[in-house]
């Protein structure tokens, strides 16, 4: 699937399938894009099979509710774009220019709005489906998209410090089998009114909407969209951990002296990379996103303090 900007819906055109992935990305790991990746290999035969485009997204927020602090959005964005290059994952601006605070409610009412006749998919972790009820209209976010939830049963901390945000989705994909929870306990803790939406595979999130189903008066006073639960566990890496890590990392290099510093004159990327016995970082940051937080000093002590 091509990475760019569709053109507007017509008559003829088959409605489209899009999922989001929403969050600071402050900074934008690996985390992220292992599960962007993983709903878009997940939809991807979905999409094909029903000759439908597909387009999995990241949604930047303008600035979290639960932080006093962000990296400016210019910095994120283009650390965004520099980790979904060679992917299929596209980037939506949709709330990174707003002023805060910014409610997901509104978002999804945009994005239905935009996208009227698409199956619409919003990603989140167990953690923020159980505290919808507390978000600004949060149980009414399956009026106008489907949710695709993570569990977040059985995660492991990489770092020693735990420090995760409440607000993104910070997860890693892990492959053991073996860890996955039983799809009806998780169910049975969503809050009560959404346990009826849940369904069993991807594939039921992205029923077209038809003209029959849209004009049935039924539904007009039901929530028309469903719920997935992804019973595969996630190891979460929080983005605080990250930052604390990479302040750790500039003092060890000293390289925050001189404001003009060029990036001619930092460590080679790999030489900072491969040292993965005293920095865990490799694994959780793509090495261009890496080096452009070097080159621009972000995330250091003082801008943090």
């Amino acid at each position: 699937m091509p990475n760019t900007t569709d053109s507007l819906d017509d008559k003829t055109s088959r409605p489209a399938i899009r999922a989001y992935l929403g969050g600071s990305f402050d900074p934008v790991h690996q985390g992220h894009i292992q599960m962007a990746m993983y709903v878009y290999e997940r939809l991807l035969p979905i999409a094909e099979g029903q000759q439908r485009d597909l387009h999995v997204s990241l949604l930047p927020n303008s600035r979290s509710p639960f932080k006093q602090k962000s990296t400016d959005p210019h910095h994120r964005l283009a650390m965004l774009k520099l980790a979904t290059q060679k992917t299929p994952i596209q980037i939506d601006e949709l709330e990174l220019w707003q002023t805060p605070p910014v409610y997901t409610i509104d978002s999804v009412r945009t994005l239905r709005q935009r996208y009227p006749r698409d199956s619409l998919i919003f990603i989140i972790g167990m953690d923020s489906a159980l505290s919808l009820p507390h978000w600004k209209e949060g149980l009414a976010l399956t009026n106008h998209v489907n949710l695709w939830i993570f569990s977040r049963s059985h995660v492991s901390r990489i770092f020693d410090k735990d420090g995760a945000d409440k607000d993104d989705v910070d997860n890693d994909i892990l492959p053991d089998p073996d860890n996955m929870p039983n799809t009806n306990t998780i169910q049975a803790k969503l809050p009560a009114p959404l346990q009826p939406l849940v369904v069993g595979t991807p594939t039921e999130l992205v029923m077209p909407i038809t003209k029959a189903l849209a004009t049935n008066t039924g539904l007009k006073s039901t929530p028309q969209g469903h719920i997935y639960i992804d019973a595969r566990p996630v190891a979460a890496v929080s983005s605080t951990q990250i930052r604390e890590q990479l302040q750790s990392v500039q003092d060890r290099l000293n390289i925050m002296q001189a404001a003009d510093r060029q990036m001619t004159s930092i460590p080679p990327i790999n030489d900072i990379m491969s040292h993965t016995a005293t920095n865990p970082l490799p694994k959780w940051l793509n090495p261009a996103v890496y080096h452009y937080i070097i080159a621009h000093q972000l995330y250091s002590a003082a801008q943090f303090r």
